[in-house]
């Protein structure tokens, strides 16, 4: 198993968890598998702990204290890893989501997170907090235009899309939104910084007729799969599970329209909203 990157204790306290882990281990003479093994969980387990891509919960905590000899670092830290500006449902996710090297996201209604632009995703919070102050839908929004940000680098992480037809027809927060929308997948994915295919609805039924699926890929962990709900959602790492759902999302490329084709569809959808949007 590659070993756990160094990290900046300063840039986080999740961070700062991993690195001590790390040295704590070290110390104690123990292979992330040894201690794993001590825990009842994985030695990848581990290694997510301490590259950051895991946050640490309350219950390892306790136990990486008694086996460790580290009296009630770990408890008395935690804490503060797990505060987060995202749902709690989501939190880990978004976290992994920010170190990942690669990620391919399947979203079956929606244009992922990662893609939409502030009215779109403005239109999705009044929908599902119809009582929510202006405010508060504000920071919403920002929040998430902030984990868009991410794209800014040129390169990493690689961002593979599988976006279901449905995104494209479901005219959310209306044809201006749904057109600048598009626009702006169609700009990433023709300027080479995302892969995007369409999945169309002549494709009939597929493998993920189920719901959503994220797989994150890191340079010094193993890979995660996020599957989410309504207000739920679970980060998985078995690796049969994460074997299984990586044949799903390779089965879903296989179906879906070639790169060139589904950025020829994903601009045309737009030029109709555009056109809708002037009549």
């Amino acid at each position: 198993m590659p070993g756990p990157k160094d990290l900046d204790p300063s840039s986080s306290p999740r961070a700062l968890l991993g690195a001590e882990l790390r040295h704590a281990r070290e110390k104690s003479g123990l292979s992330q598998e040894e201690l794993g093994a001590r825990l009842f969980v994985s030695g990848s387990f581990i290694g997510q702990l301490e590259s950051g891509t895991r946050r640490m919960q309350p219950e390892y905590a306790r136990l990486l204290d008694d086996v460790l000899g580290t009296e009630d670092f770990f408890r008395r830290n935690c804490g503060a890893s797990a505060k987060s500006k995202y749902p709690e449902h989501f939190a880990q996710a978004a976290e992994a989501e920010a170190v990942a090297t690669t990620i391919r996201h399947y979203l079956p209604l929606l244009v992922p997170g990662l893609l939409q632009t502030p009215g779109y995703a403005e239109a999705l919070f009044r929908t599902y907090r119809p009582m929510a102050s202006d405010a508060e839908v504000e920071q919403l929004v920002a929040i998430r235009m902030e984990r868009a940000r991410l794209l800014n680098n040129p390169t990493t992480p690689l961002l593979w899309v599988v976006l279901d037809e449905a995104a494209l027809r479901r005219p959310v927060g209306g044809s201006a939104t749904m057109a600048e929308t598009l626009r702006h997948v169609a700009e990433l994915a023709a300027r080479h910084r995302i892969i995007v295919q369409v999945l169309p609805f002549s494709a009939g039924t597929h493998a993920a007729m189920g719901g959503s699926l994220k797989l994150m890929e890191f340079a010094d962990a193993p890979t995660l799969c996020f599957v989410e709900g309504l207000d739920m959602g679970a980060l998985l790492d078995d690796p049969l599970t994460v074997a299984r759902h990586n044949l799903t999302f390779s089965l879903l490329q296989a179906t879906a329209l070639s790169p060139p084709d589904s950025l020829v569809l994903i601009q045309s959808v737009a030029q109709t909203y555009e056109h809708e949007q002037h009549s």
